[in-house]
């Protein structure tokens, strides 16, 4: 088992097909073919299940593709620390997918401009699962909204920075009356991302106040989905007012701001790398 060992089998993992991961690594299919047989065979035990071209990875090559990927992180990070002053490598980088959308487009092409060789990967996903990740090694740094604050962030091994502020807003059916307090919300759905999103944990503390009851959620997938349903009369929904203002046309909808809350930059702790270092400079000039 051998680095370039973990990487083909990391790309077919990800690719779920040998065909597109030899193509993405530029080696033959027998070759991948081959060193997925070879590590299955040192390792004792099925990575992947064959269905047809199709390879899905088994609950033993899902355990194994967290290890492959924090080893690869670790290598990594170890041959950037050889050149500090050298941002190279692979930067892996979660976001919320509202920050991905309305606030990472610029400091992203600023980091590629300053920094053509770090390869930038961005996946996008909750704040639970993103400071789960950054945790387990699969991601180096995440934007998140970490509601508990930076102190609690600390006591699970990361480090973090604000580098964003966010007005979140209540948005309601255009007809609901004026809402001040969570009373007066009289629609009892709210559409929402899946347990783990701040945003969607705020809206129903916020909406079962005083002892009312939990909003019913329904779990949709982005931003225009959770104002399609407000739109349709059936849901409230919460997010940040700069998702809105990218809307050419924003549906007319009735407003409510709740609070102001702060996008972390987190990253786990003792984590410096020249790549990271020039991310957070391009955030810093956002």
């Amino acid at each position: 088992m051998d680095l370039s060992s973990l990487e083909i089998f990391r790309a077919v993992a990800l690719e779920c097909s040998v065909t597109r991961a030899a193509q993405r690594l530029q080696r033959a299919q027998s070759n991948v073919t081959t060193r997925i047989r070879q590590l299955e065979d040192e390792l004792g035990t099925p990575l992947f299940l064959r269905d047809g071209k199709r390879m899905t990875l088994t609950d033993r090559g899902q355990a194994f593709l967290a290890y492959s990927e924090r080893l690869l992180a670790l290598a990594d990070e170890a041959r950037q620390a050889m050149h500090p002053g050298q941002p190279a490598g692979r930067l892996r980088l979660g976001s919320m997918e509202s920050t991905a959308a309305s606030r990472l487009p610029g400091p992203l092409a600023n980091f590629h401009g300053r920094c053509p060789e770090v390869e930038l990967e961005v996946r996008t996903g909750t704040s639970q699962a993103l400071v789960e990740a950054v945790q387990a090694g699969r991601l180096d740094c995440a934007l998140v909204a970490w509601p508990r604050g930076q102190e609690d962030i600390a006591d699970l091994g990361l480090d973090a920075q604000p580098v964003f502020k966010e007005e979140l807003v209540l948005v309601l059916p255009a007809g609901h009356p004026p809402v001040e307090t969570p009373a007066d919300v009289q629609v009892r759905g709210l559409a929402g991302f899946a347990e783990g999103c701040t945003y969607r944990q705020i809206a129903e503390n916020w909406l079962s106040a005083d002892g009312r009851p939990l909003p019913n959620v329904q779990q949709v997938g982005s931003y225009h989905a959770i104002l399609a349903c407000v739109a349709a009369g059936s849901c409230v929904g919460i997010l940040p007012r700069s998702v809105l203002e990218l809307l050419r046309e924003p549906p007319r909808l009735r407003q409510r701001s709740l609070q102001w809350l702060d996008t972390l930059l987190v990253w786990r702790q003792g984590y410096a790398t020249a790549s990271f270092e020039a991310f957070r400079a391009a955030l810093a000039t956002a």
